[in-house]
């Protein structure tokens, strides 16, 4: 029996035709004919069970056969803000893992003490997609570029806030502890320091907002361990 073979394709109920990309992996990769069923998944919650009707050179098109609407396994919404690391196959390797675990958005950070102020979304944009597929998750994570920390935490957020960091001398709460106490659909929110942590200053404005400071263990972690950590934790308080 053949293994189900998924593509992802945004816009999937509209269209006929894979994209370029997923066509050329269809053909020459998996040499998928007219007549092969495949998958198609567009990202927001929906698979659909397709047919190849034309495989042409560069060229795949399809008809869709049987909507498939899928059930998130997490309540509310996961996001998970992080300021990228100096070395970006650190932050590549999280957000691969972190999208095959399951959650909904990842933004980016320009902190005080960032070792990177600026960074290009596309190829992490393709690695997301690829994790997506190989993992069959319905929902692709939001990516959304890097802003200041002011201005992330200036934004209007609902739900439940939190910024973790390394300060004793500010009382923090434990992350997970806070997590499995959480009993509603609202969104949950999770701030990760750059490699020097944030500034004290920085720790104190989100208060000001909001943010509820925690602590991830006794353990001091790497920014992006910091950040599957912190995934893993809303996906085993708030799964379903």
């Amino acid at each position: 029996m053949k293994e189900s073979r998924y593509f992802y394709v945004p816009d999937a109920v509209n269209q006929t035709e894979l994209p370029m990309e997923e066509a050329l992996h269809a053909l020459r990769v998996l040499r998928l004919q007219s007549g092969d069923e495949m998958f198609l998944m567009d990202g927001k919650g929906t698979f659909y069970r397709a047919e190849v009707t034309i495989a042409a050179t560069k060229r795949c098109m399809y008809k869709i056969k049987e909507t498939l609407p899928q059930e998130k396994s997490w309540r509310g919404y996961i996001h998970l803000v992080i300021a990228p690391t100096k070395m970006m196959d650190r932050i590549e390797w999280m957000a691969e893992k972190a999208t095959e675990i399951g959650f909904d958005e990842i933004s980016f950070l320009n902190c005080k003490f960032s070792e990177r102020k600026a960074m290009r979304i596309v190829r992490l944009d393709k690695i997301i997609v690829s994790a997506v597929k190989q993992s069959r998750k319905p929902w692709k994570p939001i990516l959304t570029p890097m802003v200041s920390f002011k201005d992330f935490i200036n934004q209007p957020r609902t739900g439940h806030k939190f910024i973790t960091h390394c300060y004793p001398e500010i009382y923090r709460k434990d992350l997970f502890t806070e997590l499995q106490q959480l009993n509603d659909d609202e969104p949950v929110t999770i701030l990760i320091g750059p490699e020097g942590d944030f500034s004290l200053d920085e720790v104190l404005q989100a208060e000001e907002k909001g943010y509820q400071s925690v602590t991830l263990g006794k353990s001091r972690l790497r920014t992006e361990t910091a950040g599957m950590m912190a995934v893993c934790m809303a996906q085993l308080s708030l799964h379903k």
